[in-house]
């Protein structure tokens, strides 16, 4: 990985460094060309799902054929994190760009909450909204369930879907389209094939038109369902049956994207929100071999599942290593599509067209990737390298102080080998690299949107 002094790092984290970031590889013949199509984005997010919950990333159990194909077809990225170990951080930071701190999205979203997504965030929606394209978010929103931070709201011309988790019933939960709810406790069983119908029908809909399909499923986040057709059929129990619906699920977007001749001018991205709810036992996912969970700093709450297809562009049957994030997908679907990134904030991804393609000896754009734990930074990487931060301990919570760990992710990806001992300049390092990063991080931090 290319290394750089420190002064270089901050300034590169700045509002003008992240709005002129980009790789030396120049735009896609059609992203600037209004005689030819501009590619459409399709992105699956799942809701806590394991980083071993799919066949080719090493299920014992959970039978994936149309994931599988989907990585045969295209490229698997087995070092691809996402921005938070739960659930509305994560969205947010997939939605902006930016991480969850930024926007000021740093704990899970309640139906008694009435702060949401700030509607000055711009969002990849209204990215793709400015250059033409027709958008629709079909799923779990979890961005705020208030009208003014509704999909809606951000740039997605249709939306239908649950405005947060399917667990946080009071009364009655959602089911929302557009703005309104139009039922009340949906049955759950029911929303996997209605959500991959109604995507289908947008695809099918917009097939002679540029669009972008952001898919969030409800599931596996428990309380689980799967349908008649699936259900009791996986040797992984319950969990297993969701998983195989979802995947039928996808086996259904890439077929009506081929049905359709969209195959080549469109790219799909699949990876999920966190890692698994290790609590809830044969109803929770793995993320073996990684340590952790959804909630977690370690590997297991953060890394995912990744997986781009687009026929004629990705290259088939690779692997990419490198680091990528879900903030990812806002600076590079722009610069495929020729969109301008706002020059006015800070956008903590990076374009990894260079990866995405496959271009010979591309590496990670990531100096540092920070694992944040609400507001508190809690892990850094840097390289192979992975700092845990100690903590100072809390005496009236009866939490005693603990110290940092580091572990060489190249050669334990399980974090069992604490090197911070034997390499207290990595840590030094580390420490002094993530210090600045959040103090930078936090002086141009963006609020949550209120009511």
């Amino acid at each position: 990985m290319m290394q750089m002094n420190r002064r270089e790092f901050v300034r590169r984290a700045s509002v003008a460094a992240a709005a002129g970031a980009a790789t030396a590889l120049g735009p896609l013949a059609f992203a600037g060309d209004s005689r030819a199509r501009k590619p459409n984005v399709v992105i699956i997010f799942t809701d806590d799902q394991g980083y071993q919950d799919v066949g080719c990333f090493g299920s014992p159990n959970i039978k994936t054929p149309n994931l599988d194909r989907m990585a045969d077809e295209g490229m698997k990225f087995t070092g691809f994190y996402v921005a938070a170990s739960v659930c509305s951080p994560s969205r947010a930071a997939l939605i902006t760009g930016s991480y969850p701190k930024r926007t000021g999205i740093t704990r899970v979203l309640f139906p008694r909450d009435t702060v949401g997504l700030n509607a000055g965030e711009h969002t990849i929606a209204e990215m793709f909204r400015s250059r033409g394209y027709a958008t629709a978010c079909i799923g779990k929103w979890h961005l705020g369930h208030h009208k003014k931070f509704l999909p809606t709201r951000h740039g997605f011309d249709t939306y239908f879907g649950l405005p947060y988790s399917n667990d946080m019933q009071i009364e009655t939960l959602p089911l929302i389209e557009g703005e309104e709810a139009i039922e009340t406790n949906p049955d759950q069983s029911q929303l996997t094939r209605r959500y991959t119908e109604r995507a289908a029908s947008f695809i099918r809909e917009n097939k002679d038109r540029p669009f972008f399909l952001y898919l969030p499923h409800t599931m596996p986040h428990v309380p689980i369902f799967a349908s008649e057709r699936f259900k009791g059929k996986s040797e992984r129990g319950l969990y297993g049956d969701v998983i195989e619906e979802i995947d039928w699920s996808v086996g259904e977007i890439l077929n009506t994207l081929r049905a359709n001749d969209l195959a080549e001018s469109t790219l799909v991205i699949f990876t999920s929100d966190n890692g698994p709810w290790l609590g809830m036992g044969k109803n929770g996912g793995s993320a073996l071999p990684l340590r952790g969970g959804k909630s977690s700093a370690f590997e297991g709450g953060h890394r995912e599942p990744c997986i781009m297809w687009w026929p004629g562009k990705i290259p088939p049957g690779a692997v990419c290593s490198e680091m990528a994030t879900t903030m990812d997908f806002l600076p590079t679907t722009a610069k495929l599509i020729g969109a301008q990134l706002p020059r006015n904030r800070a956008i903590d991804g990076k374009d990894i067209r260079d990866l995405m393609f496959g271009k010979p000896g591309a590496k990670t754009p990531y100096e540092i990737f920070c694992f944040y734990g609400g507001d508190r930074l809690r892990a850094v990487r840097s390289g192979p390298w992975k700092l845990h931060l100690g903590t100072q301990g809390d005496p009236k919570k009866k939490q005693e102080p603990t110290p940092p760990r580091l572990y060489n992710l190249d050669r334990d990806v399980r974090e069992q080998c604490d090197l911070a001992a034997e390499r207290p300049d990595i840590v030094e390092r580390l420490s002094a690299m993530a210090k600045e990063f959040d103090d930078e991080l936090t002086s141009h931090a963006r609020p949550a949107g209120t009511l």
